[in-house]
């Protein structure tokens, strides 16, 4: 059941069970939306007298199908799942309204029942106004006509664009397990001024040190609590037109001050160490319990040394949300990548509304461009924030996630596909040797040397790797399991080597269905992606013969060249389907290069590294549209 009129508002951020008391409780939340904007106390104050607060609980429903909108809701705090349904009942199309949106004005100037079902996924706060009460409003207003038609703008564009648009977080709050991890905040509020933002602190660090030109209140632990209560209401009515709050706090406060507090929050920052992360476990699942739908807005932070190149598994914090970021501030060792390094810049991302995917395509030995292309992104500052991978693109990918540095993979690429003597003097021998890889499991030892038995949900980027069900027919999308066994699933070449049969399922190469996955990183969320494709071209000569060669001179190709020629065959038909949903391309030339010559990595790798080096500009001018303040200038140079 839906309540209404009820007050709502945070704690005081201490642990006291006393809850915030406004004069003018719906004058505060109107005052938090974009639709106020600009416009004087007075007039909000106006607005806010017309409206209804509407609080929902996980799976509570203030929109039924089939029923008539006749009001306008404006999302205050929250997640509200929106479901469009066809004359059958078939779901045509889901999204979700967050804080800062509105939903109802389209469907209320139809005046028609519409197909349309809206459910809370998570506690959830709302303005509800009439619809002719708000048209009125709107013609008195010009102010408020202007809010407003730039929020049913925004509306439109975000059905247009298909779950890709960048919803940035207003209310960031930041909880702490130890002081340890408090630096995080410090470096967030410096990123953040850089990016030409004026973020509002309140903290309960005692230790705070003001920033020049940020606004910041440090909440008293101790003395009059009533006081203390007025001082946090006085503050948040101040920074009501904030467009950045960030609450730093330690998470050791009351379950009611916790809970008011992830209400109140658009987005969370958890923060944990390899020291502390088991102390948090027990509030973080006490929070899970308390309201289903909040693991949608916490994100777990892992602050690592420098040298931890794979975190902790910690299913009890991991699993429950949705992304996890391990980052640290600390200088990467030799031979390891700026993974962990980017990590921060990643929790930039995300508070940015940015989330850049890199999706690697399937290619055999040419996959070994990919390591350039990796190489020459870190260079320039280009921070990926998820990678998906098929066939080798899912070896270098993997790989790269787990914090190997690109130039070091070339070495040993090159060293541990070395064939030995007896192939190297056999006609095709690099065919017959990666035969016998295949056929005798060589490949999970030459990589478990590297990722021992970590598994994707420990590595330090997201990444996803693709295969194929020969049971089922669909691609299977690994996103956490035995790393290892996600590379070869995806590498296992059908005829080469036999399907691994592994929980019911069949499993070959990805590259069969979905060879360069840019779709996965769109159906992941992300708004941004760079497809690396390494099969584009495909050279015209198969077994010593070309287009002019006669017939009678033309030589038959033995049966092992003839099944990986046609593997490059399809990859190169599947290429231009795969990179469609991409907003950027990288396609290297290296169809020179055979399929078996893992040996010659180094020279694809500089080809793939000269190819995107010659794109950055262009690749830096797109991500500029996005967010110009974050890509304008090169955190790499």
């Amino acid at each position: 059941m839906i309540r209404s009129d009820q007050r709502y508002y945070p704690d005081s951020l201490i642990s006291s069970p006393e809850r915030l008391s406004l004069t003018n409780d719906k004058f505060l939340l109107l005052k938090r939306h974009p639709c106020s904007k600009n416009l004087s106390n007075e007039l909000v104050t106006e607005i806010a007298s017309q409206c209804e607060v509407i609080q929902c609980a996980p799976g509570e429903t203030p929109q039924q199908v089939n029923q008539a909108f006749h009001s306008v809701y404006l999302m205050i705090h929250g997640r509200m799942r929106q479901t469009l349904y066809d004359f059958q009942g078939r779901i045509v199309a889901e999204r979700f309204q967050v804080a800062g949106e509105q939903f109802g004005a389209l469907a209320a100037a139809m005046g028609e029942p519409a197909p349309m079902e809206l459910v809370a996924e998570e506690p959830s706060t709302m303005l509800r106004i009439d619809y002719r009460t708000c048209l009125g409003l709107n013609q008195k207003h010009p102010g408020f006509q202007h809010n407003f038609s730039i929020m049913i703008a925004n509306t439109v564009l975000k059905l247009a664009m298909k779950g890709r648009e960048h919803h940035i977080p207003r209310n960031v709050v930041v909880f702490h397990q130890s002081p340890e991890s408090r630096i995080l905040t410090k470096r967030l509020v410096t990123r953040l001024t850089e990016l030409e933002e004026q973020p509002h602190v309140m903290t309960d660090d005692i230790n705070w040190k003001a920033f020049e030109g940020v606004p910041d209140f440090v909440i008293s632990a101790n003395g009059d609590t009533a006081a203390n209560l007025a001082a946090i209401q006085q503050k948040l009515v101040d920074w009501s037109e904030a467009e950045r709050l960030l609450i730093d706090i330690d998470n050791k406060i009351s379950t009611q001050s916790m809970s008011a507090i992830l209400e109140f929050a658009d987005k969370v920052l958890w923060c944990v160490t390899l020291e502390n992360w088991q102390q948090s476990v027990a509030a973080f699942q006490h929070i899970l319990e308390t309201a289903s739908g909040w693991e949608n807005k916490i994100n777990v932070v892992w602050i690592l040394p420098g040298d931890c190149r794979i975190a902790p598994l910690a299913p009890e914090l991991n699993q429950p949300v949705r992304r996890n970021f391990k980052l640290s501030f600390e200088t990467p060792p030799a031979k390891q990548s700026q993974g962990l390094v980017n990590g921060f810049e990643r929790v930039i991302h995300q508070l940015r509304g940015v989330r850049i995917g890199l999706a690697l395509g399937g290619g055999a030995a040419r996959g070994m461009a990919h390591l350039g292309i990796l190489k020459a992104l870190e260079e320039n500052g280009i921070v990926v924030d998820m990678i998906a991978g098929t066939s080798v693109g899912a070896m270098t990918g993997v790989l790269y996630c787990s914090g190997m540095e690109p130039d070091d993979n070339v070495e040993r690429f090159i060293k541990d596909l070395m064939p030995p003597w007896i192939f190297r003097i056999l006609p095709n021998g690099g065919y017959w040797y990666l035969l016998w890889k295949y056929r005798f499991g060589q490949f999970d030892p030459m990589l478990r040397k590297y990722l021992k038995d970590s598994r994707l949900e420990q590595l330090t980027i997201p990444v996803k790797s693709v295969t194929v069900d020969l049971i089922s027919g669909q691609p299977v999308i690994r996103s956490e399991g035995d790393a290892v066994h996600a590379i070869t699933e995806s590498i296992n070449l059908p005829v080469l080597s036999r399907p691994i049969n592994r929980n019911g399922q069949a499993l070959v190469d990805g590259g069969i269905v979905n060879n360069v996955p840019a779709d996965v990183l769109v159906n992941s969320g992300c708004n941004f992606v760079i497809a690396a494709s390494v099969s584009a071209s495909i050279r015209p000569e198969f077994a010593s013969n070309h287009a002019a060669t006669p017939t009678k001179k033309m030589k038959h190709a033995s049966t092992i060249s003839t099944i990986l020629r046609t593997y490059v065959v399809q990859n190169v038909n599947l290429n231009s389907v795969g990179v469609a949903p991409a907003d950027f391309v990288i396609q290297p030339d290296i169809s020179e290069f055979k399929i078996t010559e893992f040996t010659r990595a180094d020279e694809m790798a500089e080809i793939g590294k000269a190819t995107t080096r010659e794109l950055i500009p262009k690749l830096r001018e797109l991500l500029c549209s996005l967010d110009a303040p974050l890509f304008g200038t090169s955190r790499g140079d």
